[in-house]
């Protein structure tokens, strides 16, 4: 908790944007902003980018670089495709996390036992598994009904969803309880509702997978932090050498990260499945596994710091499922963060830096004012712009392992 409370405290970025969001979502037009519905699907939409960016803190914590997790992904969404279909939705969590995880095998025998550079070896591993999950996808599912070189046959049943009894309106027994959030939410109270909207997508709808998918991040803490094994795997991706005269085993802590990597990864291509058509679909990751790293980034090597970075980016890949309206009040929020970053650049004596954001900032405002319509290409383009802009104004200093990407011999002193 103390680590949750100290990002809280550090990430202006996200509680900044965050009040500009509820004070922009009182004006009619914008409401769909904050609404328990947008909230929802930013819950949703974020547990992929999470797992992607677990995974990745996994692999970098023991030294290895993964940029692989797209790959693995992929390899998630095929195989907890074909476990759902033959053994039902639990079937395909399991076989997404041992399909990611076969992969993140792959890359460990590569990085850390043949030395491959770490990059090579992750672009290799993103284009293999486009071609391997087409050609299992072929031969499994040959002849079968409705089933194609590119997508699975549908799986039949799913993993489950409940609604907190009384805050949104789950059952007890057989009878409804009213939705105490939700009748906050009605009452349009000036901050109160938006909380109140927050915590009613937060607790209605709620999957059982995305459940044990937020669990994983204190469980990530606790192992990384608070095991011997975790503090061996940290202390390999700063100091190997030091580490193996210790008798820490170094290569087994660096397969053990990235295997552990892959598997979320791959839980996170299966989440994809499950928590969406019940098929596999080519293209389905959609460049999520390179976001996750990118919350990784923002997250400053911190499970807490992935979600809230997985948090922010689901947000507004969220928004293009609401309203056009919701888009443009977000054009307001950039453009008025953009300008208060100038401010604290200036203030700081950061010209450069105020120059960039103040001119971003400034042309965001602009566009509101003299557009009554958002492109639609912008549109499918939020989360990604979203993620370019943080990574490029966030002022953190990155502590990434001292010895991340750097290979590694037994034996030797570095």
């Amino acid at each position: 908790m103390n680590e949750l409370f100290r990002i809280i405290k550090d990430k202006y970025v996200i509680l900044t944007p965050l009040f500009l969001i509820i004070f922009i979502a009182q004006f009619e037009q914008y409401s769909q902003l904050t609404s328990s519905g947008t909230f929802g699907s930013a819950l949703r939409l974020s547990i992929p980018i999470l797992l992607a960016g677990l995974g990745g803190l996994f692999s970098e914590r023991t030294g290895v670089v993964n940029i692989g997790l797209e790959g693995m992904m992929i390899m998630g969404t095929w195989f907890g495709a074909w476990g759902g279909y033959m053994y039902g939705p639990w079937g395909g969590v399991l076989f997404g996390l041992i399909g990611g995880g076969l992969f993140g095998l792959i890359h460990a025998i590569a990085t850390v036992s043949f030395q491959v550079d770490h990059i090579v070896s992750g672009v290799a591993i993103n284009i293999l598994a486009v071609g391997a999950a087409r050609f299992f996808n072929i031969l499994a599912f040959d002849g079968i009904a409705f089933a194609s070189s590119t997508a699975s046959p549908r799986i039949e049943g799913e993993i489950g969803k409940f609604n907190f009894p009384y805050l949104s309106g789950g059952k007890i027994g057989e009878n409804e309880t009213t939705s105490l959030l939700g009748n906050i939410e009605n009452a349009d109270i000036f901050l109160v509702s938006d909380i109140s909207a927050l915590l009613l997508g937060f607790t209605s709808n709620i999957s059982y997978f995305t459940i044990l998918a937020l669990l994983i991040v204190p469980l990530s803490v606790f192992v990384l932090w608070r095991t011997p094994i975790g503090l061996q795997m940290r202390s390999v991706g700063e100091y190997p050498s030091g580490s193996e005269s210790l008798g820490v085993n170094v290569y087994l802590m660096k397969y053990i990260g990235v295997i552990i990597s892959g598997c979320f990864a791959g839980l996170a291509g299966a989440y994809l499945v499950l928590e969406g058509p019940n098929v596999y679909l080519q293209g389905q990751t959609n460049g999520r596994g390179f976001i996750g790293l990118a919350s990784l980034l923002f997250g400053n090597y911190r499970p807490f710091g992935v979600l809230m970075g997985a948090g922010l980016f689901g947000f507004a890949d969220a928004l293009q499922l609401r309203s056009e309206e919701a888009i443009q009040g977000l054009l307001v929020v950039v453009g008025v963060f953009l300008i208060m970053l100038t401010i604290r650049n200036i203030s700081q004596r950061n010209i450069r830096g105020s120059i960039g954001t103040g001119l971003l900032g400034s042309l965001f405002l602009f566009w509101f004012m003299s557009s009554t319509q958002v492109p639609i290409q912008f549109i499918y383009f939020t989360p990604h712009l979203t993620t370019l802009v943080v990574l490029s104004f966030s002022k953190q200093k990155f502590r990434m392992p001292k010895k991340v990407g750097v290979p590694y011999k037994k034996g030797e002193l570095n």
